[in-house]
């Protein structure tokens, strides 16, 4: 297995060379969303409403952060299960999503659709949520305020550990 030092501006680029089970160090800007802000992200795209952000070739960060204590950019910031976000997924990775961060396997859908689109899925320690806090440089609530710590928000990474889940040929680490 490999480890790769990864700017998500140029997650595109990329995506091609890495592997299930490769180790990755991610840097730059992702955005949280969990199961009520991909309801009302869903609820924008049927309406044409704008979204918080432009999915072409972004990447998602299935976590919802506790606040911040003093001092701090971000409290714990864990993953949380990626299947429960399964049934938005492959319309997402359609619209161009690049990349997800989870934790946990995902369905033959979302697979075929990483697949289908070119993009990945990287997963994420549970119980980690301290580590990766210390891995977030920024932190700005973006859309949804009234979710609460499930707002989306636009965070900026720095090494931020995660290992390669789905690669873009739908090879899994999942696969017994």
């Amino acid at each position: 297995m490999a480890t790769f030092s990864i700017e998500l501006k140029d997650i595109r680029a990329a995506i091609p060379e890495l592997k299930a089970g490769d180790r990755a160090e991610l840097s730059g800007v992702c955005y949280t969303s969990r199961d009520a802000a991909h309801k009302k992200i869903f609820s924008l795209l049927d309406s044409n409403g704008q979204l918080p952000y432009d999915l072409k070739d972004a990447c998602i960060y299935f976590a919802g952060p506790t606040p911040a204590p003093e001092g701090r950019v971000i409290g714990s910031c864990g993953p949380t299960t990626s299947g429960r976000m399964d049934v938005y997924s492959p319309r997402l990775l359609d619209l161009g999503l690049a990349a997800m961060i989870g934790k946990g396997e995902r369905s033959e859908e979302v697979r075929k659709a990483i697949i289908r689109n070119k993009a990945i899925y990287f997963c994420a320690i549970g119980g980690a949520g301290a580590l990766y806090a210390s891995c977030i440089t920024s932190c700005e609530e973006i859309a949804f305020k009234e979710l609460g710590c499930e707002s989306v928000k636009r965070l900026v990474l720095k090494d931020f550990p995660v290992y390669v889940g789905i690669d873009c040929n739908g090879n899994s680490i999942y696969n017994h």
